[in-house]
């Protein structure tokens, strides 16, 4: 009963109702979509990476090295020679080697020379292993895996050939085309950057540059771009990325991915924070909007305070109709936001993945966004205030002038 007087109170203004849903909804959907986009593409990139200790590459910044040998941004400042990797790959308390060889691309994407363990040691997301949707690992010099959103961008099948150029352009005038490759498997997508990548072997690579087909299956290339590394045990993790950074041959480099991550959000906290405050200011504004409007429609509710008080509604009752009523104008603005930046993510994931590697999963309503709705929902309690206390003082103004 209560709740139904309230929103027939409303309907009765829908014209500035549905100003101040549209308002509030507008500044929902800003706060709560920044908000989304900043948790899922923060997860997106912890999820990456899950198995590796150690990543290894020519002395540069740790943020550098991880963003070119992870997630393919960016270019290395130079390459490891394979003697260097190799003593590395021999240290008694390494288990295991992934080599990334890094330079030429597909039609924009990144070409990635490696070896059978990345498919056999790579892991992402809770120790999830990459898996093949058809076809096999690549046995040849000239076959090439695909990641999934290469497949499907380009259209690809198991069995087409391609040639890849030399770069990273879109468009590239220096093409491989004396050394074609047949498309041996596509991989299982998985929500990284993984997806946006094909995968030579380290031979092949080699057969691109310009070696005949015998001297690469029996030769090394002379370098590679980055490894990663797997220790026996991570008690020793210190310990070697210490001996590889005080390494004489060349000057190397070994990070720790978690680590890399932690100063990337470090330094992107004060964009979040700023991203957020802005989103939080025009909520403010809304709300503040919503109490101006119920502030300047007590004038012309005097007759319906005058009949609610002549059925015995008392001060608080009006108080607390007023509050109600800035409630349901907050619940209809957050279903239109919700509604609309669920359709809205579900719209941009594919854009986002296609052109900057962040993958959303649709809507998640987590700790945070229950804490934010908690905020705004006690911010219009208090800006309602100030509307509701105005009708209690003018019924009971004309509750005093009818008992004189």
């Amino acid at each position: 009963m209560f709740i139904k007087l309230a929103w027939q109170s409303l309907v009765h203004r829908r014209g500035g109702l549905a100003l101040a849903v549209i308002s509030v909804a507008v500044s929902l959907f800003t706060l709560l979509g920044v908000e989304q986009v900043r948790m899922q593409a923060k997860e997106s990139f912890n999820r990456t990476v899950s198995s590796v200790d150690l990543i290894v590459g020519a002395r540069t910044g740790q943020l550098n090295l991880l963003l070119y040998s992870v997630f393919r941004i960016g270019s290395p400042s130079n390459n490891i020679s394979w003697q260097a990797y190799q003593e590395v790959a021999q240290h008694p308390q390494v288990a295991w080697t992934i080599p990334i060889s890094l330079g030429d691309s597909h039609r924009g994407y990144r070409v990635v020379g490696t070896n059978q363990g990345f498919f056999t040691h790579y892991r992402y997301g809770r120790e999830v292993s990459l898996a093949f949707s058809s076809g096999r690992l690549f046995a040849h010099s000239d076959e090439v895996v695909l990641g999934a959103t290469v497949a499907r961008q380009l259209g690809y099948r198991v069995g087409d050939s391609l040639v890849m150029a030399h770069g990273m352009g879109a468009t590239s005038f220096h093409l491989h085309d004396d050394h074609p490759f047949t498309i041996s498997g596509i991989l299982s997508p998985t929500g990284t950057p993984v997806d946006r990548a094909l995968y030579v072997s380290l031979e092949g690579m080699e057969a691109i540059h310009g070696r005949d087909d015998a001297e690469t299956v029996a030769a090394h290339p002379s370098s590679i771009t980055a490894f990663m590394l797997g220790l026996n045990s991570r008690v020793a993790t210190f310990q070697v990325q210490r001996w590889v950074n005080e390494y004489h041959g060349e000057p190397l480099l070994a990070i720790l991915p978690g680590v890399a991550l932690s100063e990337l959000w470090h330094l992107m906290g004060v964009l979040e924070k700023l991203l957020l405050l802005i989103s939080a200011l025009v909520v403010l504004a809304s709300l503040l909007g919503l109490s101006i409007l119920l502030l300047a429609a007590v004038r012309e509710r005097r007759r319906e305070i005058a009949l609610l008080r002549a059925i015995g509604a008392g001060p608080m009752f009006l108080f607390l109709l007023v509050q109600a009523e800035a409630l349901l104008v907050l619940l209809a603005g957050a279903v239109l936001a919700f509604a609309g930046l669920a359709a809205g993510l579900w719209i941009a994931a594919p854009l986002l993945a296609e052109r900057y590697g962040i993958y959303l999963q649709g809507m998640d309503v987590g700790g945070q966004t229950l804490a934010l709705m908690g905020a705004i929902l006690a911010g219009t309690f208090v800006l309602a205030t100030i509307p509701a206390l105005r009708v209690c003082r003018q019924s009971l103004g004309r509750t005093l002038q009818s008992d004189g």
